[in-house]
């Protein structure tokens, strides 16, 4: 299968070639992977992308010295999704991962007290969720590795105060974002933009609406919100919508559950492949075992548009819920 690579990922590549110190290779070598279309035809090439990526990232912290090795931080992805929560300090990130999984983050009153990322996994039916609490971003200062963390991660919960100017943070929040050249789908993208924008799924979050009072707030906030971002109101002192968030999570991510069961078996419901949605009995077959693919002569589907058992083929298109046996 062909890779059929666009323009800006040939333009990455020859500032990659040019460029003259690690970190400049490394940032180059970045866009081309998140310019890089996901498909069976790109995946040796992502492959080498990625060890590249590996290779100078270790030359560039050689080069900066042991005082400065720890220069930014790199979270594996696990889960269906890996979800950034971004904004100004004492928004609520922290609490909102204490409520939603068992990771520990340090939560205080006083602003900045979250000085690195941590992870945590939230579930959703029979899926898991990763979230990240990051270190708060303003005007006056953001860690200079935030830029490339958020641009890693599938979607964005900017995480804002109702009690707080909300209205400015949202907007402070966005700009920043935008300065590290990340938009969320539909925005338009300025003119002149030296480098590729990194397009991610986003939505807002305002936090400590927790009584009456604020949820005038929320309300005026929604009148003069100027933005078609999804947005939920919650309150973690409360606990308030904190499982329809991440059911948001999930409606904005993108993302499909298939089933699979061995012929004369039953599925096992409790662990389902993710796919993007779209996705065709082919693509399940390679998340599965390359081998499959090659072997592969048909499948029997439950589920969807079909009658229950029906043969269907490579190309045919899966949704969520369908559940699929397997024919090699």
């Amino acid at each position: 299968m062909p890779a059929n690579l666009p323009p800006p990922y040939f333009e990455a590549e020859r500032r990659f070639r040019e460029a003259k110190t690690p970190a400049e290779k490394v940032e180059a070598l970045e866009e081309m992977l998140t310019i890089m279309p996901k498909h069976k035809g790109t995946d040796k090439l992502r492959a080498d992308v990625r060890r590249k990526i590996s290779k100078f990232k270790v030359q560039s912290q050689q080069k900066k010295g042991a005082s400065r090795k720890e220069t930014g931080y790199s979270i594996d992805k696990e889960g269906a999704a890996q979800v950034a929560m971004v904004g100004p300090p004492n928004s609520g990130k922290s609490s909102l991962l204490v409520k939603l999984s068992n990771a520990t983050p340090e939560v205080a009153q006083f602003p900045h007290s979250t000085w690195k990322p941590t992870p945590g996994m939230t579930s959703y039916e029979n899926i898991q969720f990763q979230l990240l609490d990051t270190p708060p971003i303003t005007n006056e200062y953001m860690d200079p590795w935030m830029g490339d963390l958020i641009r890693r991660c599938d979607i964005i919960a900017v995480v804002i105060d109702i009690q707080n100017g909300p209205l400015k943070q949202f907007e402070e929040t966005v700009s920043i974002l935008q300065g590290l050249r990340i938009f969320p789908p539909g925005f338009s993208v300025p003119e002149g933009l030296e480098k590729a924008p990194f397009v991610k799924k986003m939505m807002v979050v305002v936090n400590k609406v927790d009584g009456g009072e604020e949820e005038e707030d929320y309300e005026i906030f929604l009148a003069l919100w100027e933005s078609e971002l999804p947005c939920i109101d919650i309150s973690t002192k409360m606990e308030r919508n904190l499982a329809r968030f991440v059911e948001m999570i999930y409606e904005i991510s993108g993302i499909m559950r298939v089933f699979t069961k061995a012929p004369g078996k039953k599925p096992d419901f409790n662990s389902p492949f993710v796919l993007p949605k779209e996705s065709t009995l082919e693509n399940l077959a390679t998340k599965i075992h390359k081998d499959f693919v090659k072997n592969l002569k048909f499948a029997r589907k439950w589920g969807g548009s079909v009658f229950d058992g029906q043969m269907i083929q490579r190309d045919h298109i899966l949704q969520d819920g369908d559940v699929v046996e397997i024919h090699i």
